[in-house]
């Protein structure tokens, strides 16, 4: 059975790989999370590397709440998935606790700059979400110069 502490492992560990899997550095953290999976045997790690391009496969192309199902359900899978792996070597803790923590420090930096040009007039009402600088500009009464 595995510990209260293994288990938290396991539940955040899968929740961070299914993040990794939509972020730009998936190729290079994909490589390490199968070494991981497959425990170094050649063929462990070819099956991992499938297993997991399937479960980022079924994210690719779903936006909205379709993603938000697809990625609950593939966190949960790897959760199960990753708490078997702790409860069978309870040694690779450590790694995959350097994984989750890169994956982390991979979300937080990558929120990119927001851009955000926007123009009103008259009795037009503007909604500016982000983060970073934002300037907004409202115009006159009668509509844009020269219309």
């Amino acid at each position: 059975m595995l510990g209260e502490a293994l288990s938290a492992l396991a539940s955040l560990a899968g929740s961070a790989l299914v993040t990794a899997m939509v972020t730009d550095g998936w190729e290079g953290l994909r490589g390490r999370f199968a070494r991981l999976l497959g425990r170094g045997a050649a063929g462990g790690i070819e099956a991992a590397e499938k297993r997991l391009e399937d479960s980022r496969a079924a994210l690719t192309g779903l936006s909205g709440t379709d993603l938000e199902r697809a990625q609950a359900k593939q966190e949960a899978a790897w959760q199960v998935r990753l708490g078997d792996l702790l409860e069978a070597d309870p040694a690779v803790e450590g790694e995959l606790r350097v994984l989750v923590a890169e994956v982390q420090a991979l979300a937080a930096s990558s929120g990119g700059t927001v851009v955000q040009h926007a123009v009103a007039y008259d009795h037009a009402q503007q909604a500016v979400q982000g983060h970073g600088v934002q300037n907004v500009t409202f115009g006159g009464q009668d509509g844009p110069a020269g219309a």
